[in-house]
């Protein structure tokens, strides 16, 4: 008898996308959902959240919560209503909003504690919760950016956060790989999101420039951001582990 366990596919699984009412987020949970799977997303508003609920298939596909990442409760309340919903957590993808933009003179002390309650701490929070309700192996994952490799001009923030992210979720796929549970980031690059039309109006760098610098000639899709997202969460993705996973079309210089 072979001593892997039996396959699972997506549709099995049952999973938090927290930032799931938009962009990155949406778009993975369309594609969980596409595959069968059953999705809890959040979001910052009412409208927001039932409207993506609906679009996942409603009451028995879909659950949504309005939280906040940096909130000390969220972790609890997304975990109580996957399992009042589902019964089971299979795992979860932490996707925030963008840190706050600007250089690192423009950015006050009152930005820098917001964006790391946000954006740092409340990611490492949920993952330590959820890996707690992962008994039977599962995956985290992690949206950060290409600013893990290299800086982007303009978000100091981002800059700053995003590699202490992806060194906290390599060191926690490391501790939790003992017990069958998976760790993997995702560094998207210029995805055509509504984060993306923000910042490219607060530049006046070239769009088309940036388009020339990535091998692929276009910016990315945030569905070919959801579909390897979902694909890298789920049982198919089964030995693939503490790694950085780069969505950018090619734009990343080193290997």
């Amino acid at each position: 008898m072979s001593a892997l366990a039996p396959h699972r596919g997506v549709g099995a699984g049952q999973y938090i996308v927290t930032g799931g009412t938009r962009g990155l987020g949406m778009a993975t949970a369309r594609a969980l959902a596409a595959e069968g799977a059953k999705v809890v997303v959040s979001g910052r508003t009412e409208k927001s959240v039932a409207d993506a609920e609906a679009e996942l298939g409603g009451s028995g596909a879909a659950a949504g919560v309005v939280a906040d990442n940096a909130d000390a409760a969220t972790p609890g309340r997304l975990i109580g209503v996957a399992h009042d919903a589902f019964s089971r957590l299979d795992g979860v993808l932490i996707s925030v909003g963008g840190p706050s933009a600007g250089t690192s003179d423009t950015i006050d002390d009152g930005r820098w504690r917001a964006d790391f309650e946000s954006v740092f701490l409340g990611a490492v929070r949920l993952s330590r919760t959820v890996a707690e309700e992962l008994a039977d192996g599962g995956a985290i994952g992690f949206v950060l950016s290409s600013s893990v490799y290299e800086p982007i001009h303009g978000l100091a923030v981002s800059n700053a956060l995003r590699p202490g992210l992806a060194g906290y979720a390599k060191n926690l796929a490391n501790e939790l790989g003992p017990r069958g549970i998976r760790v993997v980031s995702f560094l998207p690059g210029l995805i055509a999101t509504d984060r993306l039309r923000e910042l490219d109006a607060l530049t006046t760098d070239d769009a088309d420039a940036a388009r020339a610098g990535i091998p692929l000639g276009r910016y990315g899709t945030p569905e070919e951001f959801g579909r390897a997202a979902a694909f890298l969460l789920s049982p198919a993705a089964s030995y693939v582990t503490g790694v950085t996973v780069s969505i950018d079309g090619g734009a990343r210089s080193a290997f």
